[in-house]
């Protein structure tokens, strides 16, 4: 049996550019200088967080911390979904940001460039318990299982994801990687023929964009929190390139719900029957390629005890 106050920590060095892994050092120092017990494990692969984070799981450790963005988080979530009847009593998960999207950290009040704060806030170990969103989908003909804890994107979300994440990479700083990622859409707002059921509403049409929120969604659904039992919806019909402008300057802005274009909703369980060609992502995990649909999203009310901040 593991010490229960050993840390199992996956540092996943694929989350971000060359300042993440300085950060990476500069954790690991302070951790040590807090008198932290913890074994690491650093991820070589984009796709091993998930196989690393279940060996820790297996492994009987009470606390896991993931070092990472919004993907590695994802991947976490997911095996520890997987491995729940493996669990130990008192388990919790938690995070100290360090990626490209750190969206459900900030939710938090968890910043990149304050990890004594997620330290320290582990090391006091105050949990709650969190809402985990499932999405059941088809790839090709195999039925497929994944939770995530921000959002599901579907269209232009994904593709913002997907394109902002490599910016980022090239760029090194997140400010700045939206600049291209800005100019490319005012010149490319595709759209996407989708038909969904929310609740017992069916939508049919020519939708831009569609993000199903457990968390912030990337500031695409601002008022979902991940401990209501309820998913927020937002349904981003395709603007005139003008008005580009001021779906992104409300979307900085904390607002994006006031743009005439998004189409809100709260609901318990989405369908989404038809995608067309948009591509997905969940949190920061992009999928491309085969068709997924049916996609049908949900909620799972206090699933996991996460670690949260402390003053």
């Amino acid at each position: 049996m593991t010490d229960k106050n050993r840390w199992g920590v996956v540092y996943s060095s694929h989350s971000g550019s060359y300042r993440s892994h300085k950060r990476w050092l500069l954790i690991r120092r302070y951790m040590e200088l807090s008198g932290v017990l913890y074994d690491f494990i650093q991820s070589e692969e984009e796709d091993s967080v998930e196989r690393l984070t279940s060996m820790l799981c297996q492994n009987g450790y009470r606390t896991i911390v993931i070092v990472g963005g919004d993907r590695a988080m994802n991947d976490a979530i997911n095996a520890v979904m997987r491995n729940k009847d493996v669990l130990v009593e008192g388990f919790a998960l938690g995070v100290i940001p360090n990626g490209i999207a750190n969206d459900f950290a900030r939710f938090w009040g968890l910043e990149v460039d304050s990890y004594k704060h997620s330290v320290d806030s582990i090391i006091k170990r105050v949990t709650r318990k969190i809402d985990v969103g499932v999405c059941r989908y088809m790839d090709d003909t195999i039925p497929q299982v994944r939770y995530f804890v921000n959002c599901i994107n579907i269209g232009l979300g994904a593709r913002l994801v997907k394109t902002t994440n490599e910016a980022m990479r090239l760029i090194g700083s997140r400010r700045l990687s939206f600049i291209p990622v800005f100019i490319s859409q005012i010149f490319e707002r595709k759209s996407f023929k989708m038909s969904l059921k929310i609740d017992t509403e069916k939508k049919q049409g020519e939708y831009m964009s569609v993000c199903v929120g457990n968390c912030l969604g990337y500031g695409q659904t601002p008022n979902a929190v991940p401990y209501n039992g309820a998913l927020d919806v937002s349904v981003v019909t395709r603007p005139k390139w003008w008005q580009i402008f001021e779906g992104f300057w409300l979307l900085g802005k904390g607002r994006f719900l006031n743009y005439k274009n998004v189409h809100p909703y709260r609901t318990k369980t989405i369908v989404i029957e038809d995608i067309g060609k948009a591509i997905v992502s969940f949190d920061s995990k992009v999928l491309t390629g085969k068709p997924l649909t049916p996609i049908t999203a949900s909620v799972l009310t206090e699933e996991i005890d996460f670690i949260i901040p402390t003053v």
